[in-house]
């Protein structure tokens, strides 16, 4: 029963058009399921992953057009990294991301690993890491696009980041209950390791008791999810986090992956979600995205659903 590592990391958008517009267009990753909120289908939920929609790749959106900005604070999910080859690839991404006039901060080093981290168009806090010192779990297969080299492309995801205004509770449900391990600290930043370790199996833990909650809006994340090899070892980890005492939702099929939801004691929403079936269990690999998909349960309202939902169109980032 080991944390295999980040399966997928879920935020929240306003205008899913323009987040697919960013998304792919700019940040060159592949939308690899277009489907809904299965707990409310008036939504979409949006999937970009890489060149097959691998976990561990997975960056996902709610599109909740009524949002409010997002105060930033504490008890919450307050970056999330994507990983990047080498080193060389953050310096064409920080000329490619100054073009499109975002807000970006210097590259620095960070537990021995160079970081780029900036916000998209709707103050999404996000990161690069370069995976040049990365000797952990293996990353993605990166997705062609036209303008933006294989070899700088984004390939995963790096380690997620959590904001608290106290250690101690968020550590021991990672390390009691997770089996996570406490690697080190730089400062008030925390490293907690799992699976093979590396970029790809991390969560960073910054400890700030000076900041208010965060009261969530457009541009924050809802969720992370953490990898478990199949729903037989899932089943486990229900009976674990029910011992555990912690409030949870029990085994959950999404129909692309099972799923298991609790918050730990900081408040903060967690997932372990199984490695499969994957994203190609209803669309050929070669065509994922490419049409809206839903699962078997909502098969039969796909008329009432598509009539509320506005059609996402390809197009060219500004």
């Amino acid at each position: 029963m080991d944390i295999k590592g980040i399966h997928h990391v879920s935020a929240i958008t306003k205008y899913a058009q323009d987040n697919y517009d960013f998304y792919t267009e700019v940040m060159g990753m592949r939308l690899v399921k277009k489907t809904v909120n299965q707990d409310d289908p008036s939504m979409y939920h949006l999937f970009y992953a890489d060149a097959k929609g691998s976990a561990g790749t997975d960056f996902t959106f709610f599109e909740i057009p009524m949002l409010g900005n997002t105060y930033e604070g504490t008890n919450s999910i307050s970056t999330t990294t994507l990983r990047v080859p080498d080193d060389e690839a953050l310096s064409f991404w920080k000329e490619r991301l100054e073009a499109e006039e975002l807000e970006i901060e210097p590259i620095i080093e960070r537990f021995g690993r160079r970081m780029l981290f900036f916000r998209d168009p709707e103050g999404q806090r996000l990161a690069l890491v370069s995976d040049e010192n990365n000797s952990g779990i293996a990353p993605g297969i990166r997705w062609k696009t036209s303008d933006i080299p294989e070899s700088f492309a984004v390939q995963g995801l790096g380690p997620v980041y959590f904001t608290v205004p106290q250690l101690e509770p968020t550590e021991q449900v990672l390390t009691d209950i997770l089996g996570f391990t406490n690697v080190d600290h730089e400062d008030d930043i925390h490293r907690f390791s799992t699976g093979e370790g590396g970029t790809g199996g991390e969560i960073h833990v910054v400890v700030d008791a000076s900041l208010p909650r965060e009261r969530p809006g457009k541009g924050s994340v809802h969720h992370a999810a953490f990898r478990v090899h199949d729903r037989e070892e899932l089943e486990k980890w229900v009976d674990r986090v029910q011992n555990a005492g912690l409030i949870n939702s029990g085994l959950v099929d999404r129909h692309y992956f099972q799923s298991l939801y609790f918050r730990e004691p900081n408040h903060i929403l967690i997932e372990l979600a199984t490695d499969g079936p994957g994203f190609d269990t209803d669309e050929p690999m070669e065509r994922l995205g490419e049409s809206l998909a839903l699962p078997p349960f909502l098969e039969e309202r796909r008329e009432e659903i598509e009539a509320n939902l506005k059609p996402i169109h390809s197009s060219h980032w500004k």
